[in-house]
């Protein structure tokens, strides 16, 4: 290599690496602490414009660092139980006995659902009775301020970046608003969907009612490969789709046993 090329080799490189750092430079900082909140929203909608409407970063600017969605955070210990201590804390006898009457109850709309999606009543029922005990308990954070937080936060900071982003384009679509709340994560509705899967698997309408929900719900596991007619135990061919909707082991193992007895297979 003559003397000339080596040299526009090294001047290639060491513009490269400066690129690379002022693009570093210039991304958002994550943190562990309130402290730098506030200016990361600040670095964060300079990155996001051309990507995110101003209207919705101007909701981001109105959103605080969300010290309940932090300690929720910290302190998911049941996942680590073992399944028969999981399925005694979250009151599985309970879900399967409300759950059977719920499904009598809504008879005509999981039948269609199951038309529809080829999903059966059993695991959308235990989903809703494990997520907000059948839509008693939807939270009540700031679902954009939770967001951004877990966003800033340095532990799923990538994760919920993308979560971030769906939630400033619903917020376009007013499917939410700045002042919708929900659970601390930044989940909404009966099922707890949070930004992301309301763009990918959404049929539509307020999550905050049953029947949407339960047909998102359907349509989510639709998405994540569900097989009309194919069992869902551990080992089935649906079993995969349960995995989807929460990474937990014991929480997978739970769904699939509540969803088999409010099915009545079990």
């Amino acid at each position: 290599m003559t003397d000339h090329k080596r040299r526009i080799t090294i001047t290639a490189a060491a513009l490269a690496a400066l690129v690379s750092v002022a693009g570093r430079a210039e991304a958002a900082q994550c943190g562990n602490s309130a402290g730098g909140f506030e200016n990361w929203k600040q670095e964060f909608a300079a990155e996001a414009r051309g990507r995110a409407s101003a209207s919705s970063l101007q909701a981001l600017m109105g959103t605080s660092y969300s010290t309940p969605t932090i300690a929720a955070d910290r302190g998911q210990h049941s996942f680590k139980l073992s399944l028969g201590e999981f399925m005694n804390r979250r009151g599985s006898t309970t879900i399967v006995s409300q759950g059977r009457r719920m499904k009598a109850a809504n008879a005509a709309l999981f039948s269609s659902i199951q038309q529809r999606y080829g999903v059966p009543a059993g695991p959308l029922i235990a989903i809703w009775g494990m997520e907000t005990g059948f839509g008693k308990v939807r939270g009540n954070v700031n679902t954009l301020s939770a967001v951004a937080t877990l966003a800033y936060d340095c532990r799923r900071s990538a994760y919920f970046t993308d979560q971030l982003y769906a939630a400033l384009q619903l917020i376009d679509r007013g499917v939410i608003t700045p002042s919708t709340r929900g659970a601390a994560h930044g989940e909404v509705g009966h099922t707890q969907f949070l930004p992301k899967n309301i763009l990918l698997y959404g049929t539509g309408g307020d999550l905050n009612n049953v029947a949407a929900a339960m047909t998102s719900t359907a349509n989510f596991l639709k998405g994540h490969g569900w097989q009309p007619g194919q069992g869902y135990a551990p080992g089935q061919p649906n079993f995969a789709a349960l995995q989807g909707w929460n990474a937990a082991s014991v929480y997978q193992q739970a769904l699939s046993i509540m969803g088999r007895q409010i099915d009545g297979a079990e």
